[in-house]
């Protein structure tokens, strides 16, 4: 199978889109304070786990706040007074929705072909699970669905003051071995169930990059039943 990544493809405008579908926003009628407020936070919320975010985001984000002042001030000399300054970013916005639409049905339709005739040197194409078909290993999960889930189960963790200072050692490859371990004993989780037992938040947050790894290596797969609901691990019976 060839991957096709098209420009800011997981970028800040994915971010965006992801929060039009979630909220049902007209993405020609886009509250900007709204958005510009969830984009900020999202970003802080990456900054805060260490991820390392691209200067697109930051960029987008000084984009926002430009058109959100733009908004809340009278137009400028020589400026139409009916001018939208989303107008751009609604354009923008419309046409990578639009690319993003063809790429996932065109890789519908692929996976549709491959049940009825088998393409030529199949076997030696890495990205395929003879057992299960591409909609089985992802459905429709992107990053920001995982880092939602993330989000999720850190504001549901109970609030702890721990007064004294120490050095907590924790690895992506403990972290690792701790989630094989865990679907050794179960078929299927959420990440709130991975870390509900867990004190420290360094040691929360290596889980969930041990996680992106793990999902990396086809050990787990995700999957999510309902648009922005929760998304579920399920143990690889061919991975773990």
């Amino acid at each position: 199978m060839y991957t096709v990544r098209i420009q800011d493809f997981e970028g800040p405008l994915d971010l965006l889109l992801f929060f039009i579908k979630r909220d049902e926003l007209d993405i020609y009628d886009i509250p900007i304070s709204r958005i510009t407020k969830e984009f900020l936070e999202y970003l802080h919320f990456m900054q805060e786990m260490d991820l390392e975010v691209a200067g697109e985001f930051l960029v987008m984000a000084a984009e926002l706040m430009q058109i959100k002042v733009r908004m809340l001030l009278p137009p400028e000399p020589g400026e139409e007074e009916d001018a939208d300054p989303r107008a751009n970013l609604v354009q923008r916005l419309v046409e990578y929705k639009r690319f993003k639409e063809t790429a996932e049905e065109m890789k519908k339709r692929e996976a549709e072909r491959m049940l009825v005739y088998e393409r030529g040197y199949r076997a030696a194409d890495e990205h395929i699970v003879e057992e299960e078909t591409l909609e089985d290993l992802v459905r429709d999960v992107t990053f920001f669905d995982l880092l939602a889930s993330f989000k999720f189960a850190m504001d549901r963790m109970p609030k702890r003051f721990i007064h004294e200072v120490e050095r907590l050692n924790v690895t992506i490859d403990e972290q690792i071995a701790y989630i094989e371990d865990f679907f050794t004993r179960r078929s299927e989780a959420t990440f709130f169930d991975l870390v509900k037992d867990m004190v420290e938040k360094i040691r929360i947050v290596v889980t969930f990059m041990a996680l992106l790894e793990v999902i990396r290596a086809r050990k787990v797969i995700v999957r999510q039943l309902e648009p922005f609901g929760e998304v579920s691990i399920i143990r690889n019976v061919t991975g773990i």
